[in-house]
């Protein structure tokens, strides 16, 4: 019998997340994923990948309380039989807004979320990984932390971060048979994305070279790849998904 692989995933409950435990349920994965608040997608993304013919497991909690974390991942350990083969760090906010008018606290929970939040994750899977002698890391950041953009100094700065976390991880976890690598995102559709005016749309396809807004599950395969064998030998890596928009 073949042995199974076990693949944990924060925010995972709708978006870019959801179509990462599907694609992951899809390689063969039990997928064990966090979510914040929204009960309801949690369910149904449970549900989804059950459909798959895997197994799943939803906790609640907020990554960026580290006791969450530590929980989280001894939860999953637990469901994986004392593995964690793949951890994904998809969890991710945003507080916009001009840096005169941004307060204090829009920096800190940016930054608590999207940065601290991978790293506790990183810190205690990385555990696990280091005595199992393998494992593969993928970080979520965003053409944002290459580029810059107006109006989102504190997103800009963490997901920034996201990638020296990612390059160095990547270095001093190399001798222990575990490649971490980074997937930036560009302009996707997700619930936020939906909301916008039509002429902000209009302006990001614009500065896109393919011309149109990518899907989540394209992000989702970049993730499986950096997942896959076919990855072994890259690690410290960081994959623009973005259609062209930052080149």
């Amino acid at each position: 019998m073949k042995e199974k692989k076990v693949a944990v995933i924060t925010g995972g409950a709708r978006g870019i997340g959801r179509a990462i435990c599907l694609r992951l349920a899809d390689d063969g994965y039990d997928i064990a994923f966090d979510y914040r608040s929204d009960d309801e997608n949690a369910e149904l993304t449970k549900k989804m990948c059950e459909q798959k013919g895997v197994k799943a497991i939803a906790v609640k909690g907020d990554v960026a309380d580290p006791a969450h974390c530590k929980e989280f991942v001894n939860l999953s350990k637990e469901f994986g039989g004392g593995k964690i083969d793949v951890l994904i760090n998809n969890a991710g906010i945003t507080r916009d807004g001009l840096i005169g008018l941004m307060k204090d606290d829009d920096m800190d929970a940016v930054l608590n979320v999207n940065l601290k939040g991978a790293f506790y994750m990183m810190r205690e899977v990385s555990r696990i990984m280091i005595k199992n002698r393998g494992g593969k890391i993928v970080n979520l950041s965003s053409v944002v932390g290459i580029s810059g953009n107006a109006g989102q100094v504190n997103y800009a700065a963490s997901k920034a971060a996201v990638i020296g976390m990612t390059k160095s991880l990547a270095k001093e976890l190399s001798s222990r048979n575990i490649n971490v690598n980074a997937v930036a995102p560009g302009f996707i559709e997700t619930d936020m994305t939906e909301k916008l005016p039509p002429q902000v749309k209009e302006s990001a396809v614009d500065s896109i070279a393919l011309k149109r807004i990518g899907k989540a599950e394209e992000v989702a395969g970049a993730v499986s790849f950096l997942c896959s064998k076919d990855s072994e030998y890259i690690t410290g890596q960081v994959i623009c998904v973005d259609g062209g928009m930052v080149i």
